[in-house]
C-alpha cells in the first residue's frame, strides 16, 4: 500500500512540473504585457530580463506553502487517506483548469483556482464525515474558510480599484506627456522616473523580497520602522539619476519598463510558487509522516497532526521550481497566446478583434457615447481643444509593430506595483492577475485606444476575461469536489483512473493546440499588413490574405459538400452532425478574417482602396453564401436521416453523382486559378459553369414532374434531393461570382471591368 501512496506523491511532482508550466504560460501576461506590447526590447530580450526575476523570485522564496497545509482544511481532524484524495484532485483539477484557459488564451488567476479546488475538496469530505459523525464535530472544526472569502472579496477590490486607478494616473500622465511625449520630456522626466524607481524599488523589497530566507526579522523591522526615510533618499537619488540619464540620451522610460517586469517577475515567482507546488509539498510531507508514524495504522485511521506546523521546504525543490519556470517562459507557445489577448484588448489602434460584441458591451458603449456627447457641450471649446491637442493620436511615437507607447506600458507597471503594495498593506490578498490586466484595461481607455469602431469589441473581451474569473472559482470549486468524493468512494482504482484522464486530456489538449496553430497562420500575413508603412506592400500582403481566404473557403466548401451529400444518401447522421458543427464554425471565422481585410483595406491608397472595394465584398460574400448553401442542404438531410425516413432513390443517386463530380471539378479548377493567380482558364470554367446550371435546371424540371406521380414513401425524400439541386446551382452562381472577384481584385483593376461584371451578373 505504501509503495501505491509512493507512487501517487511522484505523479502529483509531475503534475507540479507541468503545473509550473502552464501557471508561468497562464501568468506571464502579469508581467511582461506591457513591455512586450510597447516594444521596448526584442522579445528575446524581455524573456531574459523576465526570467532572471522568476528564478530569483522561486530561489529566494521560504516556501510559504502553509495555505496548501492548513490554510484551507484543518488536517488535525482528517486522515491519511482523506488529505491524499483532496491533494490529488486539486492537482488533477488545477491542471487540466489552466490548460482549458491557455488554450483559449484568456488569463485567470492561479491563487483563485488552488484555493477554491481546495475548498470545493475540503467541503465535499467534510460534509460526508459530518453526516457520519457522532463526535459533535463542527464545520469550523474541519475547515477555513476565511481564505476564500478573502479571495472573493479581492475579486471586486481588485476589479474597481484597479480600473479607477489606471483610468484616472494615464490620464494625468498623457496631459503631462502627450503622445508626442519625446518633445515634452524636459524636466518632467526625472520626476516620473524617480516616482516610477522608487515605486518599483519599494515594491520589490516589500512584496518580492520579504520572503527571502536571507531577509532576517530585524532587517525587515528596521525596513518598517524607516520606510518614510528610505523612500524619500531613494526618491530624490533615482529623480537626479534619471534626469541624469535623459541628458545622456539613454530612454529612462525603457528603464522603467524592464525593471518593472524585472519586478512584477520576482513578486509572481516568490509569492505565487505556492499555488504550483504547494500541494505536491504537502502530499510529500503528508506521505513522509505516516511511513515514519503510521506503526502499523491503516490510511484511514493516520491522522495528519503533522501538517498543522510551518512547512520548511528544502532550497533544491524551490531552485528546481525556479528552473522549469524559466524553461516554460522561454518555450511556451501558449504563453505568446495569452499575452496576445491582454495587448491586443489595449492596442492603441485598431486591429484584429478577437471577441465579438455582447448586449452589455453594447449598452455600456451607447450610454458612454451620450456622456460624451455632453461633456463636449458642457466643457469650455479652448479647454477642449487644448485636451484634444494632448491626445491627438497622429503624433503618436510608437516602436514599429507595438500596440502602444512607453508612456502606457511605464503607468501600467508602476502602478500596478503601488496597487499590489497597498493590497499588502491593508491585509488584503489582491490578485496580481487582477490587478495588471484591469490596471491595462484602464489606460487604454484613458488613451482612447477604445474607439467607436472598437469599443464594443474591447468591451466584450474585458468582460469575457473577468467572467472567466468567476468562472474559474465556481467551476475550481465544483470540479474538485466532484473528484475528491469519486476517488474516496472508488478508493486507490478511482486515484489510478484519474491519474491516466489527466493524462489523456493533456495529451489531447495540446494536439488540439497545435491544429488550432496552423489554422491561425494568416495571423502572421496580418501582423505584417497592419505594421507595414509601405502601401504598396500592404496592398501585395491584402491580396494574399484574400487569396488564402477564397482558397481556403472554396476548398472546404467543395468537401463539406461531399461530406453532406455522402451522409444522405448513405444515412450517416454522425458525417452530417460533424458538417453542420464545421459549417457553422467556418461561417463563425469569416467575419474575423473579413474584419482583418477591411482593416488592410483602409491601409492601401484610397483610389485602389475603392476601385478594389467592389471586387473584395464581392469576394467574401461569395465566401458567406457558400457557407449558407451548405448549411441550407445540410439542416433538411440531417432532419431526414434523424427521423429515419425512407433513403433517396438510387436512380435519383446515379442522376445526382456526375452533378456533383462536375461540380467538384470546377470548384477545383477554380481553387486552382486562384491560387496560382492565373486566370487564363478562367472564361472556360464560367462557361462550364453556365452549362452545369442548365443541366441542374433540366434535371429539376424532371425531378418535380417525376414528383407529382412518386408515392407518399418516397415524397419526402425526392423534396430533400430537389432542395439539394437547386442548392447546388445556386452554388455554381456563387463560385462564378467569387472567381470573378478574386480575378479582378488580384489582378491590376480597369475602370470597364465593374459595369461588365454587373452585366455578367444579370446573366447569371
Amino acid at each position: 500500500m505504501e509503495t501505491i501512496y509512493l507512487g501517487i506523491v511522484i505523479f502529483l511532482f509531475m503534475l507540479a512540473i507541468f503545473d509550473l508550466m502552464v501557471g508561468v504560460s497562464n501568468d506571464a501576461v502579469n508581467f511582461m504585457n506591457s513591455a512586450v506590447g510597447a516594444k521596448v526590447a526584442k522579445f528575446k530580450t524581455i524573456i531574459i530580463v523576465a526570467a532572471v526575476g522568476v528564478f530569483a523570485g522561486a530561489a529566494m522564496s521560504n516556501g510559504m506553502m502553509d495555505i496548501a497545509r492548513n490554510g484551507i482544511f484543518q488536517p488535525q481532524n482528517f486522515s491519511f487517506y482523506e488529505i491524499m484524495c483532496i491533494l490529488l484532485a486539486v492537482m488533477v483539477t488545477d491542471v487540466i483548469l489552466l490548460d482549458i484557459f491557455n488554450t483559449m488564451g484568456l488569463p485567470t488567476s492561479t491563487t483563485v483556482s488552488m484555493v477554491f479546488e481546495l475548498l470545493g475538496g475540503t467541503f465535499i469530505l467534510a460534509m460526508l464525515k459530518l453526516a457520519a459523525d457522532e463526535s459533535g464535530l463542527t464545520l469550523g472544526d474541519l475547515m477555513n474558510t476565511e481564505k476564500a472569502l478573502s479571495v472573493i472579496m479581492a475579486i471586486f477590490l481588485s476589479v474597481a480599484i484597479a480600473f479607477i486607478a489606471g483610468t484616472l494616473v494615464q490620464y494625468v500622465s498623457r496631459l503631462i506627456f502627450s503622445f508626442n511625449y519625446k518633445k515634452n520630456l524636459s524636466w518632467t522626466i526625472g520626476i516620473f522616473g524617480g516616482i516610477a524607481i522608487t515605486s518599483l524599488s519599494y515594491f520589490t523589497l516589500i512584496k518580492g523580497l520579504k520572503t527571502a530566507s536571507f531577509i532576517t526579522p530585524e532587517v525587515m523591522e528596521w525596513v518598517d520602522n524607516n520606510t518614510v526615510m528610505l523612500i524619500a533618499a531613494c526618491l530624490v537619488f533615482f529623480t537626479l539619476l534619471m534626469q541624469i540619464l535623459h541628458w545622456m540620451k539613454v530612454n529612462v522610460f525603457k528603464i522603467i519598463v524592464l525593471l518593472g517586469t524585472f519586478s512584477l517577475a520576482l513578486a509572481f515567482a516568490g509569492n505565487d510558487l505556492v499555488n504550483f507546488i504547494g500541494v505536491p509539498l504537502a502530499g510529500y510531507s503528508a506521505y513522509t509522516d505516516y511511513v515514519a508514524n503510521s506503526g502499523g495504522v491503516g490510511v484511514d485511521g493516520f491522522m495528519m497532526d503533522s501538517l498543522m506546523s510551518s512547512a520548511k521546504t528544502p532550497l533544491i525543490f524551490l531552485v528546481a521550481s525556479g528552473v522549469v519556470m524559466v524553461y516554460a517562459l522561454a518555450t511556451s507557445k501558449k504563453a505568446k497566446n495569452v499575452i496576445k489577448t491582454s495587448v491586443d484588448l489595449a492596442r492603441q489602434e485598431e486591429g484584429d478583434e478577437m471577441f465579438g460584441s455582447s448586449g452589455l458591451a453594447r449598452t455600456i458603449v451607447r450610454n458612454a457615447t451620450i456622456i460624451n456627447e455632453y461633456l463636449k457641450k458642457v466643457i469650455p471649446p479652448k479647454t477642449r481643444n487644448w485636451l484634444n491637442s494632448r491626445f491627438n493620436k497622429d503624433e503618436a511615437i510608437l516602436a514599429d509593430g507595438a500596440a502602444f507607447d512607453m508612456v502606457r506600458a511605464s503607468v501600467n507597471l508602476v502602478l500596478s506595483g503601488l496597487l499590489i503594495i497597498i493590497g499588502t498593506t491593508m491585509k488584503l490578498p489582491l490578485s496580481t492577475t487582477y490587478v495588471t490586466f484591469i490596471v491595462a484595461m484602464g489606460t487604454s481607455l484613458s488613451d482612447r485606444a477604445w474607439g467607436r469602431e472598437s469599443a464594443v469589441y474591447r468591451i466584450t473581451g474585458m468582460l469575457s476575461v473577468i467572467g472567466g474569473w468567476f468562472i474559474t472559482a465556481f467551476v475550481a470549486f465544483t470540479a474538485c469536489a466532484l473528484v475528491t468524493v469519486a476517488m474516496y468512494y472508488t478508493n486507490v482504482v478511482g486515484m489510478i483512473a484519474f491519474i491516466i484522464i489527466t493524462v489523456l486530456v493533456l495529451i489531447n489538449s495540446n494536439r488540439a493546440f497545435s491544429k488550432k496553430e496552423k489554422t491561425e497562420q494568416q495571423d502572421d500575413i496580418f501582423k505584417c499588413m497592419m505594421s507595414s508603412k509601405d502601401k504598396n506592400e500592404t496592398l501585395s500582403l491584402l491580396r494574399q490574405h484574400v487569396k488564402e481566404t477564397l482558397t481556403d473557403y472554396l476548398k472546404f466548401s467543395k468537401d463539406a459538400y461531399v461530406k453532406i451529400t455522402d451522409g444522405f444518401i448513405n444515412e450517416n447522421l454522425r458525417s452530417l452532425k460533424k458538417a453542420a458543427a464545421e459549417t457553422d464554425e467556418k461561417r463563425k471565422l469569416l467575419k474575423k478574417r473579413r474584419r482583418k481585410e477591411i482593416l488592410g483595406l483602409r491601409r492601401i491608397p484610397i483610389t485602389i482602396a475603392i476601385e478594389k472595394n467592389t471586387w473584395f465584398h464581392l469576394g467574401t460574400n461569395s465566401c458567406e453564401e457558400m457557407m449558407y448553401c451548405l448549411k441550407r442542404i445540410c439542416e433538411p438531410c440531417k432532419e431526414h436521416v434523424d427521423n429515419n425516413f425512407y433513403p433517396i432513390h438510387r436512380e435519383d443517386v446515379s442522376e445526382f453523382m456526375p452533378v456533383r463530380e462536375e461540380l467538384c471539378l470546377l470548384m477545383e479548377r477554380t481553387y486552382r486559378s486562384i491560387m496560382e493567380n492565373d486566370y487564363t482558364d478562367a472564361d472556360d470554367i464560367l462557361k462550364k459553369g453556365d452549362e452545369l446550371k442548365n443541366r441542374i435546371s433540366t434535371i429539376r424540371k424532371y425531378q418535380m414532374n417525376h414528383m407529382q406521380e412518386a408515392d407518399n414513401s418516397s415524397l419526402k425524400a425526392a423534396m430533400v434531393y430537389l432542395n439539394i439541386l437547386q442548392e447546388t446551382q445556386e452554388m455554381v452562381s456563387v463560385g462564378r461570382h467569387l472567381l470573378r472577384a478574386s480575378r479582378f481584385f488580384q489582378g491590376d483593376y480597369v475602370h470597364q471591368e465593374i459595369p461588365q461584371m454587373g452585366i455578367m451578373d444579370n446573366k447569371a
